[in-house]
């Protein structure tokens, strides 16, 4: 997915439609004049609705997109005719998209599922004709209900990927060159901090043709949680990986330390991620002798299944899918 097309955040005027007016019509015929009303309902108001579509990764085609209306509820007439309800406003989305109100941040809904179907304005109702206020004392009503009026809003939609593995580290420590050698993603590579400054999604295939789906996130900075760096944009899209792929370069002065400041950030932006299961990769080893790579091993963390790689040699990477995958189906 080329970067420039990866656009994961819009906002957009909605409006449903209005209920159409009832009718107050009264009935007359060449035999009885006085025939009384017959007014029919006016038709419901479309509702905004987002639908799942899988085959979406980007909110790229609501980029210049800044309103979207629902049709109005057409208005009842004669012989109890019911106006004609107004046409939904159908928006397809990703999955993983999240409706969230752009003031307060109010989480208003999400859509996870291919063909699901969110309600995010529902339409006005459509009013009654006269027909249903006729009574013993009132014989002929002249007055119907007007429709009820639609929901107009701005909402902010954002897309939160669905990815198995999430990959996660400093700047520079090899994660677009890992992901382009994984997958079939083409992202931007180059040796300087933040070559990539959206989200590439790529699929992995594996063993007995297998497959997961891999996400490079740009690289987050001490700080990240504060607003350093790119913040904590591309954090949300961490959220729903399985699992983590903590990448840190074979030539970090201290990965260790390295390490815990990954965790600490990630821990601030929201401590759940915690709870995840994660891999450690150490980079770029191909730069190592084997020797260096034995006195490397003894400053990695312990705690955490650690494997040294190396994109451009494409060392252990086959072994580095079969972990990841042991993960996913633990």
């Amino acid at each position: 997915m080329p970067n420039e097309n990866f656009i994961d955040y819009v906002k957009i005027f909605f409006r449903s439609g209005k209920g159409g007016a009832g009718s107050a019509h009264l009935q007359r015929t060449a035999q009885d004049p006085k025939a009384g009303p017959d007014g029919g309902d006016g038709g419901k108001g479309g509702d905004v609705i987002l639908k799942g579509n899988r085959n979406l990764w980007t909110l790229m085609h609501l980029r210049y997109t800044k309103h979207i209306f629902a049709e109005n509820g057409g208005s009842g007439t004669a012989n109890q005719c019911f106006g004609k309800n107004g046409k939904n406003a159908v928006v397809e989305v990703p999955l993983g998209t999240i409706v969230k109100h752009p003031e307060t941040g109010e989480f208003l809904g999400e859509v996870l599922e291919d063909s699901e179907e969110l309600v995010v304005l529902k339409g006005g109702r459509g009013g009654l004709g006269n027909v249903h206020f006729k009574s013993a004392t009132r014989q002929t009503p002249r007055f119907a209900q007007p429709g009820e009026e639609g929901v107009e809003e701005w909402l902010v939609l954002e897309l939160k990927i669905l990815a198995d593995v999430g990959l996660v580290g400093f700047p520079n420590a090899g994660k677009s060159t890992l992901i382009s050698v994984l997958s079939n993603a083409k992202p931007k590579i180059a040796d300087y901090p933040f070559t990539t400054l959206r989200p590439n999604l790529g699929m992995v295939a594996y063993r007995d043709y297998k497959s997961f789906v891999i996400a490079d996130i740009p690289g987050i900075i001490e700080g990240a949680s504060e607003g350093k760096g790119l913040g904590i944009r591309f954090l949300r899209h961490i959220e729903r990986n399985a699992l983590l792929l903590i990448l840190i370069p074979c030539d970090s002065e201290n990965i260790k330390n390295d390490y815990n400041i990954l965790l600490k950030e990630l821990k601030a932006y929201k401590p759940e991620l915690m709870d995840k299961k994660r891999i450690l990769a150490i980079t770029k080893c191909d730069l190592l002798s084997e020797k260096e790579m034995r006195l490397l091993s003894k400053k990695i963390p312990k705690n955490i299944p650690v494997l040294f790689i190396s994109s451009i040699s494409q060392q252990n990477l086959l072994q580095l899918k079969d972990e990841i995958w042991k993960h996913l189906c633990n």
